[in-house]
């Protein structure tokens, strides 16, 4: 897909409209790390719309969160820090200090879910807007 720039492999429509990237999980990716997508230089955040959809509650013992945020971040939460996974609803990011992205950002998000757990599954929602008003 073309992205507007050489050798990008981030996902960027050639006209101006809102993008996204949509990741699905479900309890059994408990404490693994999920590739979302890649956001490309310079896209805007739309914090409002991204976070997770949680379409069936998650039933862990005592934890059922996820951290949302880009690679190159230790904890994958500079962008949702345990937003809760127990109740069906949207979640919205809630730690997004910078808004614009520098250089190609991939997205990860971790599952925390502990013992016990038998149901849950959500989707990873991003919103963003590409640098395309030249």
């Amino acid at each position: 897909m073309a992205t507007g720039t050489p050798g990008s492999t981030a996902r960027q429509l050639p006209y101006q409209c809102v993008h996204y990237l949509r990741k699905r999980f479900t309890f059994a990716d408990n404490g693994k790390t999920i590739d979302i997508g890649t956001l490309p230089d310079g896209a805007l955040l739309i914090k409002p719309i991204s976070g997770v959809m949680v379409n069936q509650a998650f039933n862990g013992a005592t934890t059922n969160t996820l951290d949302i945020g880009p690679s190159t971040d230790p904890g994958t939460d500079l962008w949702a820090t345990v937003l809760a996974l127990g109740t069906i609803g949207f979640i919205p990011l809630d730690e997004v200090v910078t808004l614009l992205v520098s250089g190609d950002t991939k997205v990860q998000a971790k599952v925390v879910s502990t013992t016990g757990a038998t149901t849950g599954s959500g989707v990873i929602v991003i919103a963003y807007i590409p640098n395309n008003d030249q």
